[in-house]
């Protein structure tokens, strides 16, 4: 199931054999100080910190589950795009209806007898915006965990736009009451993967994640699991011509030895800050684009395949990073003015 995650571009983690937590961390990560940054084992290629080690490279993978084949398989929402709905199937005493739906108002004449779990709630707010239960969702991954709970998968919609992972967190950060959401800063437990209490079985016939659905999203920018607004994206102006300082030669004087470095990524291991390289090229070539001494499309085209050629593994994890650096790049237009 790891192997099949990275086809997919989702990196994975170890989890403690037959539980759904990360493996333990190093002794070191018991102090409050000792964070994933300032952790060696992430260096050094050794499962700590939870999905902070999540990966896509398959050597280190095959050591990891080499060592210990009845790990289960974690993989971290946020670098995979993921956004899974955890529907919570446990019966609980149903609050003051003002605590079922964050921030919407349901009617005293709205009959509420029979709530007993999230399950319900989560139908009760798609029926509130007269959409379907996503819990019913045939057209998505989803899967049962053994205790009866149920994780709906989906694509992020809009890359660009990162949502948090609030489980744990307010209950007013939930759509409807205490159904979490995984996305950006945690993790999702992959199908198959067996615990003391049973398997994470996929359920009906698709086993792949659609795109989360429009009104949901909408949902989640409601309930502020925003993390960075949307970046608007500057027109691409025509190249300027007759210009000393806009030859054709200028602008790839400073980005084709960017794009060389991605390439050569690919004989590099992957704990070699990767994602920086791409992104400070995309970033330059964004820069380029909006000054009007490249074009953008080109530029993204060119960064693709040499980042196909390093990393051919996580297509859509390099189209983010590219595209996330293009957009950035694009609000600073880089002027060559000056340059021969």
């Amino acid at each position: 199931m790891a192997h099949w995650c990275v086809s997919q571009g989702w990196p994975v983690h170890p989890l403690a054999p037959g539980r759904k937590t990360p493996t333990a961390n190093c002794p070191g990560g018991r102090g409050r100080s000792h964070g994933p940054k300032r952790c060696p084992c992430l260096p050094a290629g050794r499962p700590c910190h939870g999905f902070h080690a999540a990966t896509t490279d398959r050597q280190r993978i095959d050591a990891w589950w080499g060592s210990s084949p009845s790990s289960g398989v974690g993989s971290a929402c946020g670098p995979a795009d993921l956004i899974v709905i955890d529907i919570d199937a446990h019966a609980a005493e149903v609050p003051d209806r003002s605590r079922l739906l964050p921030g919407i108002t349901i009617p005293g004449a709205v009959n509420l007898t029979g709530l007993a779990s999230d399950f319900d709630t989560l139908a009760l707010l798609a029926a509130f915006r007269k959409q379907p239960d996503p819990a019913h969702d045939e057209s998505t991954l989803r899967v049962r965990t053994p205790s009866g709970c149920l994780h709906v998968w989906y694509r992020a919609p809009h890359p660009d736009i990162r949502l948090r992972c609030p489980a744990g967190s307010s209950p007013k950060a939930a759509p409807a009451r205490q159904v979490d959401v995984r996305a950006e800063g945690g993790y999702i437990v992959a199908p198959t993967t067996r615990t003391a209490q049973g398997t994470y079985r996929p359920e009906g016939a698709p086993r792949m994640p659609v795109p989360l659905p429009q009104w949901l999203y909408a949902e989640l920018i409601r309930t502020g699991h925003v993390i960075n607004p949307p970046r608007r994206r500057v027109p691409v102006p025509h190249p300027r011509r007759g210009r000393s300082s806009g030859g054709s030669t200028a602008p790839h004087r400073v980005l084709d030895p960017l794009i060389g470095q991605v390439a050569q990524c690919a004989v590099a291991p992957e704990g070699c800050g990767f994602t920086g390289i791409p992104n400070r090229a995309a970033y330059t070539a964004g820069g380029l684009a909006a000054a009007g001494h490249v074009q953008e499309a080109d530029a993204r085209a060119q960064l693709l395949e040499a980042a196909r050629q390093a990393r051919s593994w996580q297509t859509l994890r390099n189209e983010k990073i590219i595209d996330d650096g293009l957009a950035a790049g694009a609000v600073r237009p880089f002027h060559l003015e000056g340059r021969s």
